[in-house]
């Protein structure tokens, strides 16, 4: 402790520590401007590949030359405007045997050409307390570049880096990597995002990684850590001359796989080797796989009960109408909602209070005799139908208002829409399942996934139609507008 010359004690200030971009001009150009050329020019080779739900990402790690079109395409799948908390690095250990797992807890930044990132301090701080299979070995991170070669990738990519978490994982005892993945787990949530940095197949003949790559890629998609496990252990007894692993950051994956719960998409989403890119010597390569993992959404489902419900909620709410009775009343359930129908219905739930849209049609002697829907998430689901019954009974312009003494004849169909997804290209969306519903501007439309069943239509002929005839922005206006799918359940 210093003392300052008033006599009063002065607290020692921590000098800033920083992780020098050990690896520039050896992985990846060490000149700023060539840097973020570079990068941009493979992030521009995959556009149009969000996903709003991306929980975790395989990257490889090598030389930009040979690799960084394969991590682009995993990078291009990260939505930008989504406000990640934190970044966490899982990567193995090309120098070190840990056995364990080395978080960076010493630096407060990690230095690249195009500027210094921050080290979520606190949250490495908390792992190695969680559980001592954590720790800091600095010799780990030192001359380590499965992790540094990300971070120019995350740069180009977000306007600003969320704090990141630098782990790396050298370990084969699977119950220290299961001890990592109970502690990790609980930040797999939607507000982190993981990267796990591992290259593929290392140094067998072109031929041969092409195979064991696509084994390993294909156990990775399934989800089943004992069969990626396996796939590894029987790529190793193969007898593939010169493989030295099938993957080199196979024990980050593990730790990652350990993580999942079922709820969860894999895609893959490109390979090549470096044969691909070098074709002088296809005797010596390395694989590069790049995937994705979809975080579900949580599923929209409508039991027997809630469909009669709502069908009575829609009933009464025409009878009400008939009898002079508006369909909204003073507070009766403030939990529910602060408005609530006449004839009063036991509320069923979460889902009923669902805030989604949905289409009332009325068919009489199974002909139409009205229809009007609402296509938002701004009111709950059970006033939703309440409202377009009466709608579709009184307001629709296409026929006379229903009459007291035909609604023993009125058949009521429901359609529940279920809520919204923003996609980012047409390959998000399926025919038949999805409707779709394209904004730009004030201008707006939909087609009912139903829709589908009753034309002959390709799905870029289905959008360009909505585009077209509903929104009114022509053949290819939805190509530079918002557009969102959503399912129907009709009863």
């Amino acid at each position: 402790m210093m003392n300052s010359c008033n006599g009063k004690a002065t607290p020692q200030t921590k000098d800033v520590v920083v992780r020098p971009a050990t690896q520039a001009n050896r992985f990846y150009t060490g000149d700023a401007r060539e840097l973020s050329e570079e990068v941009d020019s493979f992030l521009a080779l995959h556009k149009g590949t969000i996903y709003n739900n991306v929980a975790a990402i395989i990257v490889p790690h090598a030389g930009y030359y040979f690799s960084g079109n394969v991590a682009a395409s995993a990078y291009m799948t990260i939505p930008t405007n989504k406000p990640y908390k934190r970044i966490f690095l899982l990567g193995p250990s090309h120098h070190e045997w840990l056995d364990g797992a080395s978080v960076n807890t010493e630096a407060d930044y990690y230095a690249t050409p195009l500027g210094n990132i921050k080290v979520d301090h606190e949250t490495c701080i908390e792992l190695t307390k969680k559980d001592s299979v954590f720790s800091y070995q600095a010799k780990a991170h030192d001359r380590e570049h499965c992790l540094e070669v990300q971070l120019p990738f995350l740069q180009r990519r977000f306007e600003e880096v969320p704090p990141i978490v630098p782990i790396i994982i050298s370990t084969n005892d699977f119950q220290k990597l299961k001890r990592m993945a109970e502690v990790l787990k609980s930040y797999f949530t939607d507000e982190n995002l993981f990267v796990i940095s591992s290259d593929f197949s290392h140094y067998p003949s072109y031929e041969d990684a092409c195979e064991v790559d696509a084994k390993t890629g294909k156990a990775i998609e399934t989800g089943d850590v004992e069969q990626f496990i396996a796939t590894i252990e029987a790529n190793a007894r193969s007898g593939k001359h010169n493989l030295a692993t099938s993957a080199c950051g196979e024990f980050p994956i593990i730790t990652l796989m350990l993580m999942l719960d079922g709820q969860y998409d894999i895609k893959h989403l490109m390979y090549q080797n470096s044969g691909d890119i070098d074709n002088h010597d296809h005797s010596r390569v390395v694989g590069y796989h790049s995937f994705a993992f979809l975080r579900k959404e949580a599923g929209f489902t409508l039991t027997d009960a809630d469909k009669k419900q709502l069908k009575e909620i829609a009933l009464n709410s025409i009878k009400d109408s008939l009898n002079g009775k508006g369909i909204t009343h003073p507070i009766v359930n403030s939990q529910l909602s602060n408005r609530i129908f006449s004839t009063l219905i036991p509320l069923g739930g979460r889902i009923l209070n669902s805030k989604c849209g949905a289409f009332v049609s009325l068919h009489k002697h199974g002909h139409l005799r009205g229809c009007i829907g609402h296509f938002g998430e701004d009111v709950p689901l059970y006033e939703i139908v309440a409202e377009m019954a009466r709608a579709a009974a009184f307001e629709d312009p296409r026929f006379t208002p229903v009459r007291r003494e035909e609604l023993n004849d009125i058949d009521i169909e429901i359609s529940v829409l279920t809520p919204m997804r923003r996609i980012q290209s047409l390959d998000e969306f399926e025919l038949h399942r999805h409707g779709i519903y394209i904004r730009k501007g004030y201008r707006s439309g939909t087609f009912l996934p139903q829709v589908a069943d009753e034309v002959n239509w390709t799905k870029e002929e289905f959008v360009g139609h909505c585009s077209q005839d509903k929104a009114g922005l022509g053949w290819d206006g939805w190509k530079d507008a918002e557009l969102y799918v959503y399912e129907a359940i009709v009863f």
